[in-house]
């Protein structure tokens, strides 16, 4: 397993990270725990959470996943072994999230709330990464997308966001913070509030980041190599589709999109002939094409980790063995051939 440092700080985290958002729908339990125990086995030090989990999100299993990485601390009894990040959601109309049925949104008092309800569920006293799953400020679907719409709504200032997590590292509740589904402006924008008020400097940005989905290059990609701020990539499959186990509308039975219809970010025409380029390319060089789309996004200089999600162990050893996959420069110039001809077409 590699080791990148996250942003500035004194962490080293494996490349892989293990994403969890499925574990209380789509996994059990116990499943959840036999992932952890695996991963850990394989090097992976850092695990991925939020309070909205698991996923698709519902009044009745929000809270689920971060549950089930607590049973498994305690069982284990080994949270010095595990870098962990967790997130608080931005505003949003949903209403389960908090104790007075208020919809959700950054307030101080609705951080607070967030931070403590998720300690108790992962039965631990600190988070290593805490991350503002969303922004509270209006934005355009993706965050980074390639026709830009302004919206103005109620938010609160990110200078108010930044002092209440300055107050829970005091506390000792979070170790840093990091950024979500965010932009280059407000990347920017945390950092300088961070640098004239001496408040928690952001330490990482967990981006939507895949073949077919590369808008972080556009202007965060410098952020991060300039002012160590890692991007950790989520979707690196792209939900699955870069698999290809979705193409001519295929449903396997178990799969996310079967069974949740949530798909939608990835099925366009564009999209569909640019999975097949990459399958295509993918059995010219004797590749699983999953292990071609995880080696890719490993091996990018602003990742500090990449973020994969797996429903069966099957998944998930596959997925982790994309670590030994080399991207040569020839496969990679062929992969942006075909990047160049179907140009982000999932933002």
């Amino acid at each position: 397993m590699e080791y990148r440092r996250l942003g500035r700080t004194d962490l080293n985290v494996s490349l892989i990270c293990l994403g969890t958002m499925t574990w209380g729908q789509q996994n059990t339990e116990s499943e959840g725990h036999a992932q952890m125990d695996y991963a850990l086995d394989q090097g992976i030090n850092f695990f991925d959470t939020s309070e909205m989990y698991s996923i698709p999100p519902r009044r009745e299993t929000q809270g689920s996943t971060e549950k089930i990485i607590g049973t498994w601390f305690k069982a284990r009894g080994n949270r010095d072994k595990v870098i962990l990040a967790s997130k608080v959601v931005g505003r949003t109309p949903n209403d389960w999230l908090r104790d007075d049925g208020s919809p959700a949104e950054l307030s101080r008092a609705q951080i607070e709330e967030a931070i403590d309800k998720s300690l108790k569920r992962l039965q631990t006293d600190y988070l290593d990464l805490y991350q503002i799953h969303f922004p509270d400020r209006p934005m355009p679907w993706g965050s980074n997308p390639t026709i830009f719409r302004h919206q103005e709504a109620e938010s609160h200032p990110i200078e108010e966001t930044l002092h209440v997590m300055g107050d829970l590292v005091k506390a000792g509740k979070i170790r840093n913070f990091g950024l979500s589904n965010e932009s280059a402006w407000g990347t920017m924008t945390f950092l300088k509030h961070s640098e004239i008020r001496s408040l928690p400097r952001v330490q990482s940005v967990q981006n939507a980041y895949n073949l077919l989905n590369r808008t972080y290059e556009v202007g965060l990609a410098e952020i991060s190599m300039r002012e160590q701020i890692g991007l950790l990539a989520y979707s690196p499959l792209a939900q699955g589709y870069l698999t290809g186990k979705y193409l001519k509308g295929a449903r396997p039975a178990g799969a996310r999109t079967t069974l949740f219809d949530r798909g939608q970010r990835y099925e366009n025409p564009v999209a569909e002939a640019a999975v097949e380029k990459y399958l295509g390319l993918a059995r010219e060089f004797g590749l699983d094409p999953a292990q071609m789309a995880i080696a890719f996004v490993n091996t990018r200089p602003f990742v500090a980790s990449n973020i994969i999600g797996a429903t069966s162990m099957e998944q998930l050893k596959t997925d982790i063995a994309a670590i030994d996959v080399t991207i040569s420069p020839e496969l990679e110039a062929r992969i942006n051939e075909i990047h160049l001809a179907y140009c982000n077409p999932c933002p």
